[in-house]
């Protein structure tokens, strides 16, 4: 086995309880839940060899296997995704190259965010983590400032050195970079995707390790990695016409529907 992507999620979360089971409707006015719209964008990934949903809620269990997919039940005291993951990758008997976790509040990530961020640790040998980074327009970076304006916790910015290694990731928009930007202009900003693609060995080591001061403040699970001195490489995707955004809020259903009308996405 080469790759394994897994999609953890879970039912009680803290901003949006019971958020994997949410409808979302489509271009055709069809409504598919978001766990199931995560599974599709992941099952279209070229080179992947197993996809599965990596859970500990057997709503989520129960609704994932009546659409046909892998389940893979596993312990409520996980603190984040990638400690799920980190679990979820135990249960297969040969250790994969590369796991992918594609969280399952991101129904909207194109197949070739993921496929390039596989290529990038291939090409970086290393690295433990890759993850990818869109850049953000000026429409898209006033979109996470409003959001940060009104008191929501949306997306997550990143930045990175000359060799793309992660400097940092904030629920802040980071760098500061004034406020002259319209909204098709290329901004500074990097729109963090939340996506990840690990080496098997830095998967493992993850939940042996106590949770960081920086990853405890901003709730961040990929800040363990830097503050343990592990290399995270940021991958630059494009976005090729489309649109990303995360399901963070419950606000953020209106969005993501007005998102797949515009982009025809069923």
């Amino acid at each position: 086995m080469s790759v394994l992507i897994l999609i953890p999620a879970r039912y009680a979360s803290s901003r949006y309880p019971g958020k994997p089971l949410v409808g979302l409707k489509g271009a055709s006015g069809e409504t598919r839940s978001l766990i199931r719209r995560s599974w599709e964008a992941a099952m279209a990934v070229q080179g992947a060899d197993h996809v599965a949903v990596a859970t500990d809620d057997e709503r989520i269990r129960d609704h994932a296997q009546a659409f046909g997919a892998r389940v893979i039940m596993t312990s409520p005291d996980c603190r984040n995704g990638t400690e799920r993951c980190a679990e979820a990758m135990t249960a297969f008997d040969d250790r994969p190259e590369i796991v992918v976790n594609l969280q399952g509040d991101a129904p909207l990530t194109p197949a070739w965010f993921v496929e390039d961020l596989i290529a990038g640790l291939r090409a970086d040998p290393a690295a433990d983590v890759a993850t990818p980074v869109l850049r953000c327009t000026g429409q898209m970076r006033n979109d996470l400032l409003a959001d940060r304006m009104a008191g929501r916790v949306g997306g997550t910015t990143a930045v990175f050195g000359h060799d793309r290694q992660a400097l940092y990731f904030s629920k802040e928009v980071i760098p500061y970079a004034g406020e002259n930007y319209g909204p098709d202009d290329p901004s500074p900003v990097y729109h963090h995707v939340g996506v990840y693609a690990y080496r098997p060995s830095a998967l493992a080591a993850y939940p042996t390790w106590s949770e960081g001061t920086l990853e405890k403040l901003e709730g961040l699970e990929q800040l363990r990695f830097l503050e343990r001195g592990r290399r995270l490489l940021c991958v630059e995707v494009e976005a090729r016409g489309r649109q990303f955004w995360e399901l963070n809020n419950p606000q953020d259903v209106t969005r993501l529907e007005t998102m797949m009308k515009q982009m025809e996405i069923d």
